[in-house]
């Protein structure tokens, strides 16, 4: 059975939300859950809340609770985050920390002629897959997956399985599954909820997962006047509750553009994004509107690193974003990047062909941008030159009268000048 909330005009009240979470738990009588948020980079999900909520909700009933939130390679997440984005009432030994290369365990193989099928001879080898042994404890009564559907560069549309097998996942199916990606190419993949990356997360769910008694709670997000919204909630388990909620995001999270855009300007919130590897999001979600020979100007003054982990930092550092013809001769001389495929794919994505990327950041400096292939300027120059800070989404007048087009939060939403077609 699902249940689900939604609406395409109006924003839903948690007080709504709240109610349908009640209903669902009295169906149950649970006496240790698994909760998998996503981490703080994903902080405009309406996750934080409904994880708060349950967590309350279960203990008061005297079940177990653990959260594990979904880093996939993403930095640990600081008390002050944890506080920051679920609140308060979970107490600090309730969570679980995911280390991809670390806390892992091999659950089954995807065969290479699979791989070879889905990806029209892309990837021909078997893959190995792993996840947290926490999901893997019988001891638990249920798992509940709790994320954002969403467009999304590598998935296509993102959470469901990828919550699992990538956000609690080892490093060998992340490095796949981002290849697969990155190959398929942006403009195939990005709002499309049937791709080869989903194809593999699918036969993970349906071959290697099908005894864990996941339930996944599903949010589909907007923002309205700067505040987070919930236009729809989808409660369940299998694929359905996510094909609902794809829908819906197809629907609210597509931004048409009537002409392409010469300059598009994105605030990344400082409390969420601090590595470009997670703040690119502003390059993926916008490009498809830029036209050629345009520029993405990047104002995200919290961005202090490149890379999510230290391994990441140093090749980013080392070879910068790099054009996909280029990254694929660099990947027949250099063994870093032939081993880390998903670290190659996200150089790939952070250089969109003929459009040039600027940076806005004070934390890293001119020299350390510029090497990695962005432009610079500080966040002061970019504010008087782009005085966003009560800037609504869409077009708007530049300090010197130039019109541009202003992006509050890529993160919820994909921005082209066609429709994605089936």
């Amino acid at each position: 059975m699902i249940h689900f909330l939604q609406s395409e005009s109006d924003s839903i009240s948690f007080s709504y939300v709240a109610d349908m979470l009640r209903e669902e738990l009295a169906q149950h009588s649970w006496h240790k859950v698994l909760l998998i948020p996503p981490d703080i980079t994903r902080s405009h999900s309406g996750a934080g809340a409904i994880t708060d909520f349950l967590y309350r909700e279960l203990t008061a009933d005297n079940c177990e609770v653990r959260v594990l939130p979904a880093l996939g390679t993403h930095t640990p997440m600081t008390e002050d985050e944890l506080h920051e984005m679920f609140g308060t009432n979970i107490p600090m030994d309730a969570y679980l920390v995911h280390e991809f290369r670390k806390t892992i365990t091999e659950v089954g193989v995807v065969p290479g002629a699979f791989l070879n099928e889905i990806s029209e001879g892309l990837f021909t080898e078997d893959v190995h897959v792993s996840i947290n042994p926490e999901l893997l404890d019988k001891s638990y009564d249920a798992v509940l997956s709790i994320g954002q559907v969403v467009p999304h560069e590598i998935a296509g549309m993102a959470n469901y399985t990828k919550n699992i097998v990538v956000g609690c996942g080892g490093g060998e199916l992340i490095n796949v599954s981002h290849f697969l990606g990155v190959f398929w190419e942006l403009d195939r993949i990005l709002g499309r909820d049937i791709n080869p990356v989903r194809k593999l997360f699918d036969y993970i769910q349906d071959n290697l997962l099908c005894e864990i008694s996941f339930t996944f709670i599903q949010t589909v997000m907007t923002q309205i006047d700067g505040v987070d919204c919930y236009k729809g909630v989808y409660i369940g388990q299998g694929r359905e509750p996510y094909n609902m909620a794809v829908k819906l995001s197809k629907k609210v999270n597509f931004n048409l553009v009537d002409r392409p855009i010469d300059k598009c300007v994105v605030w990344m919130d400082p409390h969420s994004y601090h590595s470009t590897w997670v703040t690119n999001k502003a390059i993926y979600r916008t490009q498809l509107a830029v036209k050629p020979g345009g520029e993405i100007i990047i104002i995200a003054p919290g961005v202090h690193t490149f890379g999510e982990n230290d391994l990441a930092d140093g090749i980013i550092r080392k070879y910068g974003y790099t054009p996909r013809d280029k990254m694929l001769e660099l990947r027949k001389t250099e063994p870093t990047l032939r081993d880390n495929l998903s670290l190659a794919g996200h150089l790939i994505h952070g250089c969109p062909e003929g459009i040039h990327v600027t940076y806005c950041t004070d934390k890293l400096c001119r020299e350390e941008m510029e090497k990695a292939n962005f432009g610079y300027m500080s966040v002061e120059e970019a504010l008087a030159k782009y005085p966003c800070q009560n800037w609504k989404t869409g077009w708007q007048k530049a300090a010197d009268g130039s019109e541009v087009y202003f992006v509050a939060n890529a993160a919820l939403g994909l921005w082209c000048c066609e429709e994605i077609k089936e």
